[in-house]
């Protein structure tokens, strides 16, 4: 039996649960866990095999159930609670070993959230902005991992899902949710990055920088999964920014956008399939 395996054996002895959706939490947005009805909720920390996240922010735990929003209910949901980054680990399967668990459970759409810094400078702290691309800076890539197992059809796709992009932006037009939409540049971390840097990812056409998504994204889409993802614009990058940049920084901007930010992804969550 191969680790995947065991693991998905393991949560099968806790849950029947047959989710649809699979949501990625990022950086101070996991309170929204609190959101999903009846939970059945696993620490990673008891899944074979299942990485451990050490980063503050990240509570290490999935969470099988619906949430109910308007009036309407989810289809199953898969909430990850957290994220491994990969400076954190240096090991890129620990890092997609979430996404193929989501797809070995039989998710169809893969939704990541994260905490990012902004380089567009018409954002400020607290911006909600759809990723419509990325730019990958690391030189790292989870289809070498997966060659042997990947629906060759979707080798060479990338990106976000399009459909899924323009229905969720009119829902937020709907909830008359302010966002915006860009370019993610995904960076190793775990330091920031610096002013030269930040110039440079702007003349890219980068909007936004943060150290996670991309790869898993890119093992959403080589396993068949619909993509989508929202960063929160939790601080403007190094130069743009007045203050010195840091975690605290982080974790309270997401605090203060929780309301729109849980508004947003419910009424997504609820209408997007």
């Amino acid at each position: 039996m191969s680790k995947l395996q065991e693991s998905i054996f393991y949560i099968r002895t806790k849950t029947n649960i047959q989710p649809k959706i699979a949501l990625v939490l990022g950086s101070g947005l996991g309170d929204f866990g609190s959101t999903v009805k009846n939970p059945v909720i696993i620490p990673t920390k008891e899944i074979p095999h299942y990485p451990v996240s050490t980063v503050a922010g990240h509570a290490g735990k999935l969470i099988f159930g619906k949430i109910e929003y308007n009036g309407k209910e989810s289809p199953e949901l898969l909430v990850f609670q957290g994220r491994v980054h990969f400076y954190e680990c240096n090991d890129m399967q620990k890092v997609i070993f979430p996404v193929q668990i989501a797809s070995a459970l039989g998710c169809e759409i893969f939704f990541a959230t994260n905490a990012s810094g902004g380089i567009n400078r018409q954002f400020e702290d607290g911006t909600l902005m759809f990723i419509r691309d990325y730019i990958n800076l690391t030189g790292e890539d989870p289809n070498s991992l997966l060659l042997n197992t990947m629906d060759k059809s979707k080798k060479f796709q990338t990106g976000f899902d399009d459909l899924l992009n323009k229905k969720a932006k009119a829902i937020a037009l709907d909830e008359q949710i302010k966002t915006q939409e860009g370019v993610y540049c995904w960076a190793k971390g775990p330091t920031y990055e610096s002013a030269a840097e930040i110039r440079m990812m702007a003349k890219m056409g980068a909007d936004a920088v943060g150290m996670s998504t991309v790869p898993e994204i890119m093992t959403a889409n080589i396993l068949g999964m619909r993509t989508l993802g929202i960063s929160c614009i939790t601080n403007m990058g190094t130069g743009i920014s007045p203050n010195k940049l840091s975690h605290a920084e982080v974790t309270e901007t997401a605090n203060r956008v929780k309301g729109d930010f849980t508004k947003l992804v419910s009424a997504i969550l609820v209408d997007i399939c």
